[in-house]
């Protein structure tokens, strides 16, 4: 005999509710939103192709967000948060006495990270050439704080001269991202596929031992 609360409970399990329903479309508003502005930059970028892309009717966007230039802030906003979370995460494995060993597994998590979001390369790109108000507010709300910790981890080891910083802080940046950034170029040029994993991994190896000899 069927036990009709046993079924009832399942089904319930099963089932997202309304607010897990409205996060879920939210974020794929907001992913999509992120591939598309890197893409072809916040001008040209459209609501309509980025509804498209999230495959959602095009009001939903309106709902969710009050401006375009709300939506530019929520999807910049997410790919760093996400890679503040990776970055805050504890490191397994790697002595803590062992301050160039962690920061060079730490350089190796931002290669890994930039090569599943090459958006976040092509955003810096894209509005890095613009002396607006979208450029200052990513450099004031995120790039300030990530650079300041990659001082910090840079001051901990004796082999990087203190006046290189800025330029060893672009080098990572450009680096550890071009290769993902222009993934068919990347091919085409040199027969490596830059989604392959060993091929990630290679490029998280040479760039931390680029940067920390």
């Amino acid at each position: 005999m069927i036990d009709f609360h046993l079924q009832l409970t399942k089904i319930r399990r099963g089932m997202k509710s309304r607010a897990e329903q409205r996060e879920d479309t939210r974020c794929r508003i907001v992913v999509a939103a992120a591939k598309e502005f890197s893409e072809k930059g916040f001008r040209a970028a459209s609501t309509r192709d980025i509804a498209a892309r999230a495959g959602v009717n095009q009001g939903l966007i309106t709902y969710y967000f009050q401006s375009k230039q709300e939506l530019w802030k929520a999807a910049a906003g997410r790919i760093f948060d996400q890679l503040q979370e990776v970055l805050e995460q504890p490191l397994e494995g790697v002595d803590a006495a062992d301050a160039r060993a962690r920061t060079r597994e730490r350089i190796r998590e931002y290669v890994r990270f930039v090569a599943a979001h090459p958006e976040l390369f092509r955003l810096m790109v894209e509005e890095g050439k613009q002396s607006d108000a979208r450029m200052r507010w990513l450099v004031d709300t995120y790039l300030k704080p990530f650079y300041e910790r990659f001082q910090r981890l840079a001051k901990n080891n004796s082999a990087v001269d203190r006046k290189f910083l800025p330029y060893a802080f672009y080098a990572l940046a450009g680096g550890a991202s071009m290769i993902f950034a222009i993934r068919p170029e990347c091919r085409r040029l040199t027969g490596l596929d830059p989604a392959d994993d060993q091929v990630i991994e290679t490029h998280a190896e040479f760039m931390a031992r680029l940067l920390l000899p």
